[in-house]
């Protein structure tokens, strides 16, 4: 599934591409794609304007003109690209915005997961309880040492799945959780609330840090863009233990683990990041 480097990777190639573009007529083939129904949803972009598309946590927002936003999940396999107009269409799109332009912004989707949503400007969370929970963005100004003391201070959650809760740190998926986790040495099964002070602040820099390189690699896992939009993932050869089971830690040469957390597969150094000697009780009181 994209993460939030790879949809903020989407969201700039779209505003390069689309973003002053007008919209002459929607075609919906898949229409359980679409809210409202696909004869409103339609009928609701003829002739608006795409001002700029936007982005919360791993949700598309594209404004368009007369104060209406579109919300987009990508979900697994969700993809849009631009061509020229008339170009045959594949299979998996599932939704072409032809714009005045004589061009066509196209969504397509193998699994056909992907979503899209129409709302008032301004009333997404309203709209959507996803949004309405989700937390902060992982940037230095947002993303407070003061605010993440109390979230995993009040959590007896194991951290993997803590830092994938959307409603907790928006955008970081199971990639990132992995990579953070080992930039800053903990064990991936810590109970949230017993990380200290200073491993919060150093886990916090991480998620930052990462975050921020992983946008300027465009993401590690959107390789089909590089057509829409002349740029394709290259974080993925910066990765530092997500997919690198049996291979050795690049800081002390022991071999990367895969185990399954939360039912999500993890990797973790077991000599970089082990499991504190309170935690390591208590699951074998479990």
């Amino acid at each position: 599934m994209p993460e939030l480097p790879e949809v903020e990777t989407v969201r700039r190639g779209l505003n390069r591409l689309v973003a002053g573009a007008t919209i002459d007529h929607v075609e919906v083939f898949y229409p359980k794609m679409v809210t409202p129904d696909r004869d409103e949803f339609t009928a609701e972009l003829i002739g608006r304007q795409i001002e700029r598309i936007d982005r919360r946590g791993k949700y598309l927002l594209f404004r368009f003109s007369g104060d209406l936003t579109m919300v987009s999940h990508l979900r697994m396999e969700g993809k849009y690209d631009v061509q020229p107009e008339g170009s045959s269409v594949t299979k998996h799109t599932h939704v072409v915005f032809h714009l005045k332009d004589d061009r066509e912004l196209r969504y397509t989707d193998t699994r056909k997961f992907g979503r899209m949503q129409l709302v008032p400007t301004g009333q997404e969370a309203e709209a959507m309880p996803s949004l309405a929970k989700m937390g902060p963005e992982p940037t230095e100004e947002t993303l407070t040492l003061a605010y993440m003391q109390t979230i995993f201070g009040k959590s007896h959650k194991v951290v993997k799945p803590f830092l994938l809760d959307q409603s907790r740190i928006a955008g970081l998926g199971n990639i990132y959780a992995d990579e953070v986790l080992w930039l800053s040495k903990i064990n991936p099964l810590t109970p949230a609330n017993e990380l200290t002070e200073a491993q919060l602040e150093t886990l916090r820099q991480s998620i930052i840090e990462e975050m921020a390189l992983a946008i300027q690699g465009h993401g590690t896992t959107v390789h089909s863009f590089s057509t829409a939009f002349g740029e394709a993932g290259q974080f993925q050869n910066h990765l530092h233990v997500y997919g690198r089971e049996g291979e050795p830690c690049e800081r002390c040469g022991t071999e990367i683990e895969k185990i399954k957390v939360a039912q999500r597969g993890t990797h973790f150094c077991p000599k970089c990041q082990p499991l504190p000697a309170a935690a390591l009780e208590a699951f074998d009181r479990d």
